[in-house]
């Protein structure tokens, strides 16, 4: 059985959302700032609830590498940009490393038994 086109985009709006709070977290300066640790907060509710819908397709396993590596890479690209973190090649090279294995899961995904 194939897994729904849909499944997929809630689980990439979840890796997104996932993305949002984690740089969200680095604003909330350990949840001391009002605004930003209610936007973090709502993005984890948000993650997670898009999370859930996808796995009534994905596999477990699958939805949860795949939400994890998009949070990972996306976060990792943003400290990049937002906070001047390292932009090394072994740093960059490990990004691909894990967006192989996002793609990899995607494309091999199969179906929730």
């Amino acid at each position: 059985m194939a897994v729904p086109t849909l499944a997929w985009f809630y689980l990439l709006l979840a890796g997104l959302a996932e993305i949002g709070w984690a740089v969200g977290l680095k604003y909330t300066e350990g949840f001391t700032r009002p605004l930003p640790t209610v936007l973090t907060v709502a993005g984890m509710i948000v993650s997670f609830y898009l999370l859930s819908l996808a796995m009534r397709s994905i596999p477990l396993g699958t939805a949860y590498a795949v939400w994890t590596g998009i949070g990972a890479v996306g976060a990792v690209i943003l400290g990049m940009v937002l906070f001047g973190e390292s932009r090394d090649l072994a740093r960059i090279g490990c990004i691909a490393l894990i967006l192989c294995g996002v793609l990899g899961l995607k494309w091999l995904g199969g179906s929730a038994h």
